[in-house]
């Protein structure tokens, strides 16, 4: 995949894109050197200092390892970057990869569960209160996208209650990664969504403060999507 031209001056977020898809799609393997700023610079048709910005957010994000004073070199990212990478991976090229989405929805499925139970023993009556209310507006939504939303609302709220930073941070990881697939993923996870019973059973399970019920329900709840997508991978896999 050739390197193409930014038609606006000084924009580090297209030159990151592009590197980060190269690096990620493989046609810049680990271990090899980029063209020198000056160089991409010039591909690219922007500036040094945009170069030198992008090149920065690709080091931190462990894509790439700038060596001062020498060369700036591809890293395996499998090996050494962080859940970050994981938004990246799902969508980069304008295409959803089936197979990170794959992942994303395993690992809902085994990290859910847990943060429900963990909501129900810490979550205040406010949060208790909270839930009850968005599973009724979850129900009342007739947009399939809206009711999306709606769940991911709801979701959002639980992992609040889990009051674990380290489940908020993946969760926003996991949430950056699935948004994009939205629109893709609105009829496979239909089975999902349009269930209301497992966000009732949830949502109460966390109010009576049952963590062995909310995880249960969780694990319920999040089965039906990962069936759906499973469903879907076979079928594309197999159209006949």
């Amino acid at each position: 995949m050739a390197l193409q031209p930014i038609s606006r001056q000084s924009i580090p977020d297209e030159i990151f894109a592009q590197l980060a898809g190269q690096v990620l799609a493989g046609d810049r393997p680990a271990g090899e050197a980029l063209p020198s700023e000056r160089t991409l610079s010039e591909a690219l048709g922007v500036s040094r200092s945009a170069v030198r910005e992008a090149l920065g957010r690709l080091d931190r994000a462990r894509l790439i390892q700038v060596r001062q004073g020498g060369s700036t070199v591809v890293r395996d990212f499998r090996a050494e970057a962080g859940f970050d990478v994981l938004p990246l991976l799902l969508v980069h090229g304008g295409d959803v990869d089936r197979s990170t989405l794959a992942s994303v929805i395993e690992a809902r499925a085994i990290i859910g569960p847990q943060v429900a139970a963990l909501a129900a023993t810490r979550a205040g009556d406010d949060a208790r209160a909270r839930l009850r209310v968005m599973v009724t507006e979850l129900a009342a939504e007739s947009d399939p996208l809206q009711r999306m939303w709606r769940a991911l609302e709801f979701w959002e709220l639980v992992v609040d209650s889990a009051d674990s930073i380290a489940f908020r941070l993946l969760f926003n990881t996991l949430r950056q990664a699935y948004v994009p697939a939205l629109d893709v993923l609105v009829n496979v996870m239909a089975a999902e969504v349009n269930d209301i019973g497992p966000y009732q059973t949830l949502a109460a399970a966390i109010g009576a403060g049952d963590p062995d019920a909310a995880r249960l329900a969780a694990a319920e709840m999040l089965e039906l999507g990962g069936a759906a997508f499973a469903a879907l991978a076979t079928q594309l896999e197999d159209p006949r």
